[in-house]
Formats: structure tokens, sequence, C-alpha cells
């Protein structure tokens, strides 16, 4: 029992006879405030040996409810994953016990993970090749399901001082197969070119050598990068190089104006442009699941296709599908 020291209100015989006593007891060496303190170090709030079970039944508690979360795994394009990752926090907020993960890596391992069953969605910036899907056919006896979620301009990066405005198929061709290496032969500055790349499981790296170098190969000194930000990041810090990649990763680079061949006017990336079919390196991008989606995977899916979700696209710098 704690002794009473500080004064207030008068205090019954008892009690101060009681309180004598005690004091009479303490060595002559302790002051009365000393009892408090010794008395509060002998009492803890929580034994040890309590706090282990307590200890143990919080992290119980914290593991039932990661276990107890409905998850949802993306993997795939680069291009893509800055919009997957701005989707799932607004989805998360919006449904607190739904754990999604988004993981980049390319195009083509999306769908080989999608395929090996490792993951519930493959975000794609081309569609499947029939390869592909005979093998998600052999594997779960599905051909897949592609759904478009947005839209996207491919834009050919330079840095932000670089004089050259825009760039025909041709050109672009040129400077990816090794037949144009300098900058003045394309009205710019007399300085090399050093054209960056995106790796071959990409799914952009697929669309340009389709699209533009008409399956030609890539040039063996074109610098490959893994992704798409750091091919940004390599041509703001470069007057002379030049990447490509998605619209939502322009900053610190300046996007050239392209047109199919001389005869076209050149067109930059803009909503107009690419909503308009204007803009000659425009592509959907895809998202595919093994089989038609349902429950969370759906409500998730439905979400990304309504107004919110295709706001968050125009957001992220790409194109909504309306």
């Amino acid at each position: 029992m704690d002794v009473p020291l500080a004064d207030g209100p008068a205090r019954s015989p008892d009690l101060q006879a009681r309180s004598r006593r005690q004091l009479a007891r303490l060595p002559y060496h302790q002051s009365p405030g000393a009892v408090k303190s010794h008395r509060q170090r002998a009492r803890p709030l929580l034994r040890p040996a309590l706090m282990v079970p307590c200890l143990a039944f919080c992290l119980g508690l914290a593991s039932w409810s990661l276990l107890a979360a409905e998850r949802i795994t993306i993997k795939g394009s680069d291009t893509m994953v800055i919009l997957g990752q701005r989707w799932a926090e607004q989805y998360m907020k919006r449904n607190p016990g739904v754990v999604i993960q988004v993981a980049a890596g390319g195009s083509g391992t999306g769908f080989s993970a999608l395929i090996n069953g490792t993951t519930d969605i493959c975000f794609a910036s081309r569609p499947m090749t029939v390869y592909e899907r005979q093998r998600l056919e052999n594997r779960f006896g599905s051909r897949g399901v592609a759904i478009r979620c947005a839209v996207d301009g491919l834009s050919l990066y330079v840095h932000p001082s670089n004089p050259v405005e825009s760039l025909t198929f041709d050109q672009i061709r040129g400077i990816y197969t090794g037949r144009i290496t300098r900058w003045e032969e394309l009205g710019g500055i007399d300085a090399e070119i050093i054209p960056y790349s995106r790796e071959s499981n990409s799914g952009t790296f697929v669309y340009l050598k389709e699209e533009v170098l008409q399956e030609e190969e890539y040039d063996s000194l074109v610098r490959t990068l893994p992704g798409t930000a750091a091919i940004a990041q390599a041509v703001s810090r470069d007057v002379r190089a030049i990447g490509y990649g998605g619209a939502a990763y322009s900053k610190g680079i300046r996007e050239l104006a392209i047109r199919r061949d001389l005869e076209d006017q050149a067109y930059p990336p803009t909503v107009e442009n690419v909503m308009l079919g204007r803009y000659p390196l425009s592509r959907y991008l895809y998202i595919y699941l093994k089989e038609r989606p349902k429950g969370v995977l759906k409500d998730f899916l439905d979400w990304t296709l309504s107004d919110e979700g295709q706001e968050i696209v125009e957001q992220v710098g790409y194109f909504p599908l309306r």
C-alpha cells in the first residue's frame, strides 16, 4: 500500500496511525518517498510470464488477418507497372480486406507466370502469341481471357536540349538497326547517337520490332536496360541519347513527334492525337487471365474499367478507353 505524503484532505485517525506504523518500520536511511518508487519497481504492470502469451496472441491475430485477406497477384509489363501500382493502392483503400501485389519483369515474363500458374493477372503491352495461347491451353484447358484496359502512345524519348523535333518510321528503323549513327544525319547536333532499348522479354521491344523495324534485328550496339524508367533516366542525362517507352515515363525527357514517312504530318503522343488515331504508334494495353474471373478478381477488373479506374489511367499518363 502506498503511503500518502502530499498535502491533501484531512485523514482519519486510523489512517494516520497506520501511516505512522509503516514509517516506523522503514530503515533509517530510506526516505518516505522511496517507498513509492521501490514498490513501483517491485510491481511491474505486466509480469514477463504474462507478456509472452499476450504477445503470441497479438501476433496470432495479425497472422490470421493476413491469412484471411483475399490476395491478387499481378505480374508482367514494365510499361504498366506504375498504372498497376496506382490501381492496387486505390482499390485496397476501398477494400481493406484485399491485398494486391504488383511486379514488373516484362510482358513475356508475365505470360510465363500466367502459364505456370504463379500469377492471377498478366499485364501485357502486346497481344499473347499463338504459341503462348497453346501452352496456356495445354496447362489449363483454356486459351485465356484478354481485356483491353488502356491505350498507350509508344513514345520516342530524347534529351530536352536535342533540337530534333520529329522522326519517320524509316529513320527510327535506321537508328535501331545501325544504319543511322549520327544526329547530324537527322538535322541534329554533331554527335553520335546513343540508342537505348528494352530487353527482348519486353512487349514494348516486340512492338517496336514488329511495327517499326519490320522484323529487322536490333543493332548489336544498341544498349539494353531492364525497364522503361531506366531508359528515361539514361536519356535525361545524355543529349546524344534516344530511347522509347510508354507515355507515362516522360519526366525529364522530351517526346518526339512521329510520322510514317516524310509525306505525312508528324504528331506528338498527346491524348487527342492518340484517341483520334493520328499518332501512328498507339497501342492497347492488356490484362490477361487464364479463365473468366469471378469473386474479388472480377470486382477488381470491373473497377479498373469503371470511370474511377479509367480516371487513374489518365492521371498516370496513359489514355482511357473512352
